[in-house]
């Protein structure tokens, strides 16, 4: 059987690991959002990612809740946040964990990347539909024939007669 890590040695892994992919992780940080507050092992404000290892060691299963942690879940599902959880329940070895924490930033990375290419795709369809929009004005105002202003003639005076 594999060594166990401690949350210690776990925490230390996951915050080389999320910062070797690019995260500015900030250690042991007061997360209140969507009224769940916990002090968070690990977490990237402005990338919101981030991890936390449940351990009996720092009484984490008191600090989250089953409901605090469905809430952030469902906020997960939405793509607000991306939280790498570890519970001590199933003990992982470093090879283990870090196999888990790489496949959860691929899959980060992934839907990320998908965000990306779906707001690219959308704002290329607004900017051809603009495109399309003054070719077609301007074609339109090219074959439109130009009006030709009546204008009264100027009256010939009337010769008076005599």
């Amino acid at each position: 059987m594999a060594e166990t890590l401690s949350e210690f040695d776990g925490c230390d892994l996951l915050a080389r690991l999320f910062r070797a992919r690019g995260y500015s992780i900030k250690r042991n940080q007061l997360f209140r959002e969507y009224g769940v507050e916990f002090h968070i092992d690990g977490w990237d404000a402005k990338a919101r990612v981030g991890f936390e290892f449940l351990t009996s060691e720092d009484d984490d299963h008191d600090d989250l809740t089953l409901e605090e942690y469905k809430t952030l879940c469902d906020a997960q599902r939405r793509g607000e946040l991306a939280l790498f959880i570890i519970d001590e329940v199933e003990p992982l070895s470093e090879k283990e964990l870090a196999a888990e924490a790489h496949e959860f930033l691929d899959e980060v990375a992934a839907a990320a990347a998908a965000r990306l290419k779906r707001g690219t795709r959308t704002a290329k369809k607004a900017v051809s539909k603009k495109a399309v929009s003054k070719k077609a004005a301007k074609k339109k105002a090219a074959t439109k024939k130009p009006a030709h202003k009546k204008t009264k003639a100027a009256k010939k005076p009337r010769r008076a007669r005599r």
